[in-house]
């Protein structure tokens, strides 16, 4: 990412943001594929004077990706309206985050996971402060990341290893205290690189 991405004050980024045709629309229709589970996730944007990302540890007794970093976010009902519907409400019932306050502004590309998963990525920005309210049958911690994180240095970088008998390349995202990768850091690259482009 350029110096110039990579200083965005908030109200540049939101603009960016808002402004860019690289998010898809809300609204559309969730690609369908019998074979795969659909499940939608809240990209959370806050828009401090040096924006940041909310992400979510996962409790370590969860069936799926124990003790690992993820968006808010799970399987789309079919009580759900749309994929955004779905995000808005898994973080409310992952970390109380008040559907209201996020201001929905696109989607991030599908993203497959190699567990049969087909995820939405739902982009939406906040204003702060956030004061989110864990469940504690699912979430351990609530933290931010900041964008910064996203355009380095050092950056995300890919890693490989064995998995189920291939080898597997994965990106992982910097931090300090928790370990960042697969679907999530994938995402959060995808989201450096809309920012790269606008």
């Amino acid at each position: 990412m350029s110096g110039a991405a990579r200083g965005l004050s908030a109200p540049d980024l939101a603009a960016v943001l808002r402004g860019t045709d690289r998010l898809r629309r809300t609204g559309e229709a969730v690609e369908d594929d019998a074979a795969a589970t659909r499940a939608a996730v809240l990209v959370p944007i806050v828009l401090h004077p040096a924006p940041s990302i909310v992400l979510t540890l996962r409790t370590v007794h969860l069936a799926r990706h124990p003790g690992q970093v993820s968006f808010p976010g799970g399987r789309i009902e079919a009580t759900d309206a749309s994929a955004e519907a779905a995000a808005l409400r898994e973080a409310e019932e992952e970390i109380g985050l008040d559907p209201a306050a996020v201001e929905i502004i696109g989607r991030l590309p599908l993203y497959v996971t190699g567990t049969g998963f087909r995820v939405t990525p739902v982009v939406g920005l906040l204003a702060p402060p956030v004061a989110p309210r864990p469940d504690p049958r699912e979430v351990a911690e609530v933290f931010e990341l900041p964008l910064a994180a996203l355009t380095g240095p050092p950056g995300p970088y890919e890693e490989e290893a064995v998995f189920r008998g291939r080898l597997r390349r994965y990106w992982v995202v910097p931090h300090e205290r928790h370990r960042i990768w697969g679907a999530t850091a994938a995402m959060l690259v995808a989201l450096g690189g809309l920012l790269r482009e606008g």
